[in-house]
């Protein structure tokens, strides 16, 4: 009788990426290595114990080890755990217990900045369901012209508007590109060409310079103005961020303009055919529907009280935010229900933010904030400085650990609370702490350099239309053009309001 031999079952393969590996492990030997240092006198064990937790989500930030929903659990976890076993900060005699820090660890989740996120979420959900978002795009575009530049004026116009109604600089650019992608189909122009390469990066770029200039166009700025309300007790209002903002964010946008035009030097055409591509596109939407009309005018009452709080009113961005939502899912006025929205709202990135904002606010309240401030100006002797040197030195600081980062969201986490510190600890008379850490902010949100330095550059690198090098070529001149002009702004106009 014949035997049948059955091959041995080959074991299954790790899907999980070498470099990812490699940086998780790294993540955890970083913060076995700040926890193995002897805790210095003037930093309690939490606090101690905080730094390591925030070097970890650095380096698992940078790394891409993991996602950023599974970096948000295993903060939550590593506070809970560290904090929960180590002294009280009030009373060292006792240990705080990971019931109380677990509070810490979920501290963010019950912040308005972060249910003002959530809430956006529901904004860019609505904007996508009834095709608002669009038809403003397509509007716009089919206005402009025919020749290239006009197309690209259009396109840089375009991601303007969108950000004062889509709270999400991915979202419009999800809005954009395909828009963009459509016109060069359209009329035959080859996506890997000079042109499209200019539209999608022009676009992305510009999305990012509108992300500085409006308060509520990008989550990172929100981490930076709840953690200016929590420990500054102030608040920065959404038409004070942009009389300080725009006169930059526009004057910047120009000099990309012709930087981008002049560097990536696409061909001129008349684009005739592309007004008739979009004046289809605009038929096949159809009619402006009621759903449609409605989104419209809650949006322009919502800009409308975002950009009169703190003047006409004393409603505060968020709670006026939350109205919008609660008739935007009422029945019977409502555009949206829960259904529809639930499996769209990308609760992934709510988790990361709350979890980014917890973290910044342990390290604000186990003192580490302060001693790395402290630390940071001892190292770079930040007190003998003047209130422009430190400002040049903090933003600079900032562009450049932002190479690092896919996200300003958790670079603002991590850096802001330090920021904050520093320059409440230096000793300057007539120093403005709220402006110095707004104009920080706005150094966050630079992320021109690589495409994976920001969401919206993913998703522009994801059409196909240019590579690497082709975005850095504007890349690094705008970047260090943004840095000059921050510092030619910090030494006029925002030393006239009193910024700096």
């Amino acid at each position: 009788m014949s035997t049948q031999t059955t091959p041995a079952a080959t074991p299954p393969t790790s899907s999980y990426p070498k470099s990812k590996l490699i940086g998780l492990i790294l993540s955890f030997a970083v913060l076995i290595g700040i926890l193995l240092l002897p805790t210095p006198s003037d930093l309690s064990t939490a606090g101690h114990r905080m730094i390591g937790i925030l070097f970890f989500a650095i380096v698992l930030w940078i790394s891409s080890a993991v996602s950023y929903p599974v970096s948000a659990t295993m903060l939550t976890a590593l506070t809970a755990v560290l904090l929960g076993t180590a002294p009280n900060i009030d009373a060292p005699t006792k240990i705080l217990g990971t019931s109380n820090a677990l509070k810490i660890a979920i501290s963010g989740y019950s912040t308005p900045a972060w249910a003002l996120v959530a809430a956006a979420m529901f904004i860019s959900v609505a904007m996508t369901k009834t095709g608002l978002d669009r038809r403003i795009a397509l509007n716009v575009l089919s206005r402009i012209g025919t020749k290239t530049s006009h197309i690209y004026i259009g396109v840089i116009f375009t991601g303007f508007i969108l950000s004062f109604f889509v709270p999400s600089a991915t979202a419009r650019l999800a809005c954009l590109i395909p828009i963009i992608l459509g016109i060069l189909d359209s009329l035959g122009i080859n996506r890997q060409s000079k042109l499209a390469a200019l539209l999608v990066i022009g676009a992305t770029q510009a999305d990012t310079l509108w992300n500085i200039m409006v308060q509520t166009a990008a989550a990172q700025n929100l981490v930076a103005v709840g953690f200016i309300s929590s420990q500054l007790n102030t608040s920065v209002s959404w038409l004070d961020w942009l009389l300080a903002a725009a006169p930059y964010s526009l004057v910047m946008i120009v000099i990309y303009y012709f930087l981008s035009m002049w560097l990536l030097k696409p061909d001129e055409h008349d684009l005739e055919g592309s007004q008739r591509e979009l004046q289809q596109h605009l038929q096949n939407l159809g009619p402006m529907t009621f759903n449609e009309k409605k989104l419209l005018t809650l949006s322009v009452i919502l800009l409308g009280f975002w950009a009169t709080g703190g003047h006409l009113h004393n409603y505060d961005t968020t709670t006026t935010t939350i109205v919008a939502i609660a008739l935007f899912l009422m029945p019977g006025i409502g555009i949206i229900d829960w259904k529809y929205a639930q499996s769209r709202i990308d609760w992934g990135s709510i988790v990361m933010f709350g979890a980014g904002i917890s973290l910044g606010s342990a390290l604000l309240k186990t003192k580490a904030a302060t001693w790395l401030a402290n630390a940071f100006i001892h190292m770079f002797a930040l007190e003998t400085l003047s209130i422009f040197a430190l400002l040049a030195t903090i933003t600079l600081f900032l562009i450049m650990i932002h190479l690092g980062f896919a996200s300003a969201t958790a670079l603002s986490s991590a850096m802001i609370p330090i920021v904050i510190s520093i320059v409440t600890a230096v000793n300057m008379p007539g120093i403005n702490p709220i402006g110095l850490t707004v104009i920080a902010q706005f150094s966050i949100c630079f992320g021109f350099i690589l495409p994976v330095n920001s969401p919206q550059g993913m998703v522009s690198y994801s059409s196909g239309t240019y590579e690497v090098k082709t975005f850095m070529k504007t890349g690094i001149p705008i970047t260090i053009i943004g840095y000059v002009m921050l510092l030619i702004y910090a030494a006029t106009y925002w030393h006239w309001i009193g910024f700096v």
